[in-house]
């Protein structure tokens, strides 16, 4: 996985975090789809941004996805805003995924 972030420690925590939310058609979670890009924290704001794919830009769950990832990191980091932004520069695409969702989808 090849998210970007300026704080390594607080990553590990939001995608513990975000393996908990799914992609309802797939049925694995948004980390192991390779959909993170960018968790970024502003430590002095008390702010999160997630920048995130969905696997087409077409996802009828786009927003069902987008909400979930917000409410996962609100809820680990309860003193943060969030912000969690849809993007699909680059396009998401299956080499993304990692080994234990290639597992999952036997792959």
């Amino acid at each position: 996985m090849n998210e970007i972030t300026n704080n390594e420690d607080q990553l590990e925590l939001a995608l513990g975090a975000l393996k908990f939310v799914d992609d309802p058609e797939i049925g694995l979670n948004v980390v192991d789809l390779g959909l993170i890009y960018q968790v970024d924290f502003d430590e002095n704001q008390k702010q999160i941004f997630c920048s995130h794919s969905l696997t087409t830009q077409f996802c009828p769950m786009g927003e069902t996805i987008n909400s979930g990832i917000k409410k996962a990191l609100e809820q680990t980091f309860p003193d943060y805003a969030v912000e969690a932004k849809i993007t699909f520069d680059p396009p998401w695409s299956s080499q993304k995924i990692s080994e234990e969702g290639r597992e999952f989808l036997n792959m």
